[in-house]
């Protein structure tokens, strides 16, 4: 007997269609970690539907427009971004939520979509996650000052809360030591999205040495 695909049978599992986005001034990298204030009615919807059913959403990273949406003003933002995985939610008073998100897999937009009330759906393609590459020897001192940089967080010498990066540390990945790098440094956000593109880890933390060199934080 032949099976017949149903028309209604799940999408492969590299893609997902009419994943809700959220366009935002930043960028979120992979296993990053996002506070995010909500209110406005198009993402309240949207936010509470994805904690209850437990699904991601996309974060992309504006090229034109504004977070809070303007009236004759129209959004434009970048083909590839980074899904988000709510893993806090609170309600503090009518009309607003305050959320955690941690950073998931990166996604490329196939095609894209403004609905009616003005949340942006797309169907996306993921992206493999970076493979995980060992810091090499001449990059270490670059994972070296990251683990400062946290112990100096962790013990309260630097104030920020909460904690903007999160555990499990992996200071032996070339991947995660560049992205949370790249979250920690002060970078335009076309800058970090070049670099949350990159497909090859090692090249991504070269890159962020170099930056890291120029201000005397890593040489």
């Amino acid at each position: 007997m032949i099976a017949v695909a149903s028309p209604y049978s799940m999408p492969p599992p590299l893609a997902l269609s009419s994943l809700p986005l959220f366009p935002l001034g930043t960028v979120l990298f992979p296993d990053g970690f996002l506070p995010l204030r909500v209110f406005e009615v198009r993402y309240l919807d949207m936010i509470g539907k994805c904690h209850k059913a437990g699904a991601p959403f996309g974060v992309v990273c504006l090229t034109q427009g504004a977070e809070v949406r303007l009236p004759g003003v129209s959004e434009a933002f970048c083909d590839i971004g980074t899904l988000a995985t709510i893993t806090r939610l609170e309600n503090p008073q009518p009309g607003l939520m305050q959320i955690h998100c941690t950073g998931a897999q990166r996604f490329r937009i196939t095609r894209r979509e403004r609905l009616k009330h003005g949340l942006w759906v797309a169907d996306v393609v993921r992206i493999d996650s970076d493979l995980a590459v060992p810091v090499p020897d001449d990059l270490q001192g670059t994972a070296a000052a990251l683990r400062q940089l946290i112990q100096k967080l962790q013990s309260g010498e630097v104030p920020p809360q909460p904690l903007p990066l999160q555990p499990p540390w992996r200071f032996d990945d070339c991947g995660w030591v560049a992205n949370r790098w790249c979250e920690l440094l002060p970078l335009p956000p076309e800058l970090k999205q070049r670099l949350m593109t990159l497909d090859n880890p090692l090249v991504r933390l070269e890159l962020v040495t170099d930056l890291l060199a120029r201000t005397g934080i890593s040489h």
